[in-house]
């Protein structure tokens, strides 16, 4: 029953950050007039900035990254795919000729 609870949470947390990075990206592609900064701002900033929280100094550099597990690792490759949605979405509009965009 224990791990039924943990694997909805994991689904949860995908889905929320999924959500989360697209609504995000499409608001700031909205305002900055770009189409794959939200990527951008993931990958230099969010990523580092989460690997910073957890990296522990006792270990060594491969120590630190072979601790990533299935569940640290999954919530980030939804939030990484919700922001290449919102700008893939965003080409699409502009492409339909919606100008706000």
């Amino acid at each position: 029953m224990h791990s039924d609870v943990d694997f909805l949470q994991l689904i949860i947390a995908t889905v929320l950050f999924f959500v989360m990075m697209f609504g995000i990206g499409f608001i700031l592609n909205m305002l900055l007039k770009t189409t794959w900064f939200p990527i951008y701002l993931f990958i230099i900033i969010l990523l580092p900035i989460f690997i910073w929280q957890t990296w522990d100094h006792t270990k060594s550099f491969a120590g630190n990254f072979g601790e990533f597990t299935f569940v640290d690792i999954l919530p980030a490759i939804g939030a990484l795919i919700g922001a290449y949605i919102s700008g893939y979405t965003i080409r699409l509009l502009r492409r339909g000729g919606y100008k706000m965009f």
